[in-house]
């Protein structure tokens, strides 16, 4: 036991000299080597007064600019229809803003494989000439950021963004023609965006003849892609003109055989759409680092004024209880006021009980034209539109708004086809990540007589179109082409679906019972000359009173159809 334990313990062998002590050539290296990589100049560690210099302000278009996805320029078809859509979108803006019923025209001009002009031409008030520059060579300038009123546009991005897109991808500056009035100059400008310092440099500028009495011209040249399907420039045409029925639009694709070939949407109605006002913020949508800078900016001479003048349906008396309820003296400056005191004030008004904001700053489509619009658009057997009143989110108005034809010459055995709008602007891309689809898909179409596989949209003949209208849409991103999940909307959307849906399943149900009907009445139909036959037999009858069986039978059997 002994003998086998010690030999358990035994030492390790020594190592030999050569595996304890490296030769003395790479003793030497090694210690030559930090040395001769110091004398090779290796980069040395920046302090940070050399950081310090390296850092710069980033203009808000050069940032776009190495970031042109986040805008809805990501690929080549994609750039092409973002294009389209926010020249489209200004335009109509311009138009109904000015009292014009817009008459737009699009013509997309192939020059290359992959080189394409767009021209969207419009109408409406046109453009004062000195603002001409900023409003298309200039990101986040626009007049309508600031208002909380509907309106397609918000950021004041879009037709900027396509044009600088345009002069990345081909160099080539937008064109812009534009005339105020009958007596005034047409002005040609053309356009290029300094990205370092998101300003305008003007290449043309040039007085021409133009055969328009009032109205804009935009010209982009772009590398791009024309295709068709669902996200392709066509369907974008015929999906707003579905939600503008007041407006004609004039189309002019790129293809070879359609080439001078004008596809007309004509419009619907000769009515615009009721304007809209200009409301101020609603206290329940506004967060602490808002008030406070709110605090910091308004005119007003104390706390209870500020709330009462800069926020709507805040009256004096609820102003008043705001302040007591947060301990702060109605006499204070806004501007002195502390932020544990604004934090007061913030959790007060979130308590206090405030008239919803008004609704005239929306403006809905009607479920009158929403039905003339699908009847223009699709041929179908069932038509139905729901407008839901207006509700808020975050202190937002907005509403919902849903329609749907059924029957026709859909298909059957495919899923159904979703429109879904925001502001009457078509959104054609994250169809999964939108608050209309999720909604759509969680409302249970099998209830109303429609097929649903799980986790899907339904499957029939079926075309449904969902609008949202706010001041203030809740976008998931800059490019605007899915709604955020706001549980107050997602509520919205879903009621508006199942009062479309209710509907449909009435018309279905009625369907099948004429379909029964129809199917027993053929039986009877068939079997009355046997009847008569039988009677004849039993009887005794003659010809002539048989044959008058026979037609008195029919004759109910009609009646009964009529009743």
């Amino acid at each position: 036991m002994a003998q086998r334990g010690s030999r358990a313990r035994r030492a390790p062998a020594p190592r030999t000299g050569a595996l304890r002590k490296r030769p003395a050539a790479v003793r030497s290296t090694a210690k030559k080597a930090p040395r001769a990589a110091k004398k090779a100049g290796a980069p040395r560690k920046a302090d940070a007064v050399e950081l310090g210099a390296k850092q710069r302000d980033i203009s808000v278009s050069e940032f776009f600019a190495k970031n042109r996805h986040l805008l809805g320029f990501d690929n080549p078809s994609k750039a092409l229809l973002t294009t389209v859509k926010e020249g489209v979108d200004n335009a109509l803006d311009a138009c109904e803003e000015a009292g014009i019923i817009p008459e737009i025209r699009v013509e997309i001009t192939q020059l290359g494989e992959t080189r394409f002009k767009i021209a969207i031409e419009d109408n409406g008030p046109g453009i004062v000439k000195k603002q001409v520059p900023k409003i298309f060579a200039r990101l986040l300038y626009g007049s309508k950021f600031h208002r909380l009123r509907q309106s397609r546009g918000q950021q004041g991005i879009g037709i900027s963004a396509a044009g600088m897109n345009g002069l990345l991808t081909t160099g080539k500056p937008v064109h812009i023609i534009t005339r105020t009035g009958k007596k005034k100059d047409a002005h040609h400008f053309g356009l290029e965006i300094d990205t370092r310092v998101n300003e305008p440099r003007v290449k043309l500028d040039e007085t021409v003849d133009w055969h328009r009495d009032h109205g804009t011209r935009v010209e982009i040249e772009l590398e791009g892609n024309y295709r068709g399907g669902q996200h392709s420039v066509d369907a974008y045409i015929r999906q707003i003109s579905l939600a503008n029925p007041h407006a004609e639009i004039t189309y002019v694709p790129p293809k070879a055989e359609a080439h001078g070939a004008e596809h007309v949407f004509p419009r619907v109605t000769t009515e615009l759409p009721p304007e809209t006002a200009e409301i101020k913020p609603h206290p329940y949508g506004v967060e602490l680092g808002e008030l406070m800078q709110m605090f910091r900016d308004t005119k007003a001479r104390n706390v209870r004024t500020c709330l009462q003048g800069d926020f709507s349906r805040v009256s004096a008396r609820t102003a008043k209880q705001i302040c007591v309820a947060a301990r702060v003296p109605e006499t204070r400056r806004p501007s002195e006021a502390t932020r544990d005191e604004a934090e007061r004030i913030h959790k007060v008004i979130q308590k206090t009980k405030i008239m919803s904001p008004p609704m005239d700053c929306i403006a809905p489509i009607g479920e009158d034209l929403i039905v003339r619009a699908l009847k223009a658009e699709v041929q179908a057997d069932f038509y139905a539109a729901v407008t839901r009143r207006p509700t808020v989110y975050r202190g937002n108005p907005f509403l919902v708004e849903a329609g749907l034809a059924y029957g026709g010459d859909m298909a059957m055995e495919e899923p159904i086809t979703l429109y879904r709008y925001a502001n009457r602007v078509p959104l054609q891309y994250q169809q999964g990540a939108c608050a209309i689809t999720r909604a759509a898909i969680g409302t249970k179409w099998k209830t109303y007589k429609l097929q649903q596989p799980r986790g899907a949209l339904p499957v029939g003949p079926m075309l449904l179109m969902v609008h949202i209208a706010s001041v203030w849409v809740p976008f998931t991103s800059e490019s605007k082409e899915a709604i955020a999940n706001y549980p107050e909307i997602l509520k919205e959307v879903r009621f508006a679906l199942q009062e479309c849906g209710r509907r449909v399943a009435t018309y279905i149900r009625k369907q099948a019972r004429v379909a029964d009907e129809a199917k027993k009445r053929a039986y009877i139909e068939k079997y009355i000359p046997q009847v008569a036959v039988g009677l004849q037999e039993i009887l005794g009858l003659a010809d002539r009173e048989r044959d008058k069986i026979v037609k008195n039978l029919t004759d109910v059997l009609e009646r009964s159809r009529k009743m």
